[in-house]
């Protein structure tokens, strides 16, 4: 029981909840503070919590179950759990199943307007993986995708949604479609091969780093932008001057020439970079 489960947590990247978690504190943290003038309760976070582990345990289920073709052609995938045959697809099935019924226990403890966008999400947690198999514009289908955790955040403690909430998202989507052409480069040829879409295999891994660049522009400006228009202050400030380092940095160690440090401005980076604009903005709204 204790190897299969951690097959199951390694099937669903367990550790790439860096990504969105602490985006999602952030978001509630935010709408909580601007729109309710208090911090979210202990409550509201552990309801966040379940249904964040439960969108994203059952995002990348869906992921795997659905690519477990591709999967099992691909040199660089074929050891994962389905192709590799640690796991049934049955398996798997019911471990989405779960996983959904955990998103919807924990929207549904927070209120009605978490219940009514349900719908939307779970129909983006579908659809992105099958993008690949029609557009080069999956990138952005998978950024706008996981940016629904700050944004579900924010929904969860205010239940209501502005422009601030949608700045957030927009930039939190643009972060993450950015970084995922960049991880896309190392399966530029095989993409080709397969007739998969993505931007490498469209544009080149030459410009689909210059195009990934672009797309980080958006995530840079948003984060500034957020100081302008509301009343946080100097700590998310430096917070943000950091995080838009850290992207200007990943950039800087990945050439088209040269993908070796791929995995550390993939993981390392993008994971600090959550984790400081999460702590930044609380030393910020619940410290300082």
């Amino acid at each position: 029981m204790i190897r299969k489960i951690g097959i199951f947590l390694e099937m669903i990247k367990f550790e790439h909840t860096l990504f969105a978690l602490p985006f999602a504190f952030m978001g509630s943290l935010l709408g909580s503070v601007v729109i309710n003038g208090h911090l979210p309760s202990w409550a509201q976070i552990g309801w966040i919590i379940m249904a964040m582990f439960g969108a994203r345990s059952a995002a990348m289920g869906l992921n795997r179950f659905i690519d477990r073709t591709i999967d099992k052609k691909n040199p660089r995938t074929a050891m994962r759990a389905i192709p590799a045959g640690l796991l049934e697809s049955k398996e798997v099935i019911v471990f989405i199943a779960v996983s959904f019924i955990l998103l919807f226990i924990g929207a549904s403890q927070l209120n009605s307007l978490s219940v009514t966008l349900l719908p939307i999400a779970v129909f983006m947690l579908v659809i992105y993986s099958y993008t690949k198999r029609f557009t080069w514009w999956c990138h952005v289908v998978l950024g706008f995708t996981i940016a629904l955790a700050p944004l579900g955040g924010w929904v969860a403690v205010t239940g209501q949604i502005n422009g601030v909430a949608i700045l957030l998202y927009v930039s939190v989507a643009f972060w993450t479609a950015g970084f995922d052409v960049i991880y896309a480069c190392q399966d530029a040829d095989y993409d080709k091969e397969e007739k998969l879409h993505s931007i490498p295999s469209r544009f080149g891994v030459a410009n689909a780093l210059l195009i990934a660049r672009c797309l980080h522009l958006i995530p840079a400006f948003g984060l500034l932008a957020l100081y302008f228009i509301t009343d946080l202050s100097w700590w998310y400030l430096a917070g943000a001057v950091i995080s838009i380092g850290l992207l200007f940095y990943e950039h800087r160690i990945v050439t088209p020439g040269n993908l070796s440090r791929l995995n550390m401005a993939f993981f390392t980076l993008n994971g600090t970079l959550s984790i400081v604009m999460f702590v930044f903005t609380f030393i910020d709204l619940a410290v300082a």
